[in-house]
């Protein structure tokens, strides 16, 4: 579904990303991790159009999209949501899901005053278990339901990828939970990377793991594999190769 070639990317001479190849098939729940300046925002960036690479390809179901402008590549089935959560808090949960919705609507519509909710919306409120909030404030959601109530956003939308920049960042243990049993149920029927910090997280929830260094993949594999390889434990966790994940 998503395929990066020799991706590079500069910023007044430093390169955040060196020629990346990245392949993610559909249907699979990657996990992106990396130290700080690893390169792995810039990496969404680029795939959702925020950023223009200096060379290199970038395909989403056959489509390319380097030099398309970010609402056609968001209207191709590709989603994201950023480190900081975005709503709006005047609203209510079910009109941050309608108009997140807006987009797949024609414009004649929007002016029409609707009787209901959408279905898209209805699944969303359903699937972020968001039901019981519906009409409540964006602005009294604790921070979890506020990160739900984002991912919901995305999911009102219709996405066939979804990008999510560390989303459990500051959650609660139940919260984070909560969240990693939602990403396996949309993982079922979405392509799904998530950027991720939370190593507790990572081991409880991933399947597939690329690691990134210095703009560069530094090396894919399952969680076991990705755990016990050196150069991981060195440059990424700060332990010696004897250290593995999850002792």
């Amino acid at each position: 579904m998503l395929e990066l070639r020799d991706v590079r990317v500069v910023f007044d001479g430093f390169h955040a990303l060196d020629g990346v190849d990245l392949t993610v098939p559909e249907g699979e729940l990657r996990f992106l991790i990396g130290p700080n300046g690893a390169g792995k925002t810039t990496l969404i960036d680029v795939i959702t159009g925020l950023t223009r690479p200096a060379a290199g390809t970038v395909t989403f179901d056959g489509h390319d999209l380097v030099g398309r402008k970010e609402h056609r590549i968001v209207r191709l089935g590709v989603g994201r949501t950023f480190q900081t959560s975005v709503v709006f808090e005047e609203l209510s949960v079910v009109e941050n899901l309608d108009l997140a919705a807006c987009f797949r609507r024609p414009l004649w519509s929007l002016a029409r005053r609707r009787k209901g909710v959408s279905q898209a919306v209805e699944e969303a409120l359903t699937r972020t278990g968001l039901e019981e909030l519906a009409d409540r404030s964006a602005g009294v959601l604790s921070h979890g339901q506020r990160q739900w109530l984002e991912l919901g956003m995305l999911l009102a939308q219709r996405p066939r990828l979804l990008l999510l920049d560390e989303p459990v960042a500051g959650m609660s243990r139940e919260e984070r939970e909560r969240t990693g049993e939602l990403l396996t149920q949309i993982a079922a029927d979405h392509t799904v990377i998530v950027v991720e910090h939370d190593m507790e997280f990572l081991r409880r929830h991933a399947s597939k793991v690329t690691v990134l260094h210095e703009g560069k993949v530094l090396v894919e594999g399952s969680v076991e594999q990705v755990s016990a390889d050196p150069r991981v434990q060195e440059v990424y966790l700060g332990r010696k190769p004897s250290d593995a994940v999850g002792k």
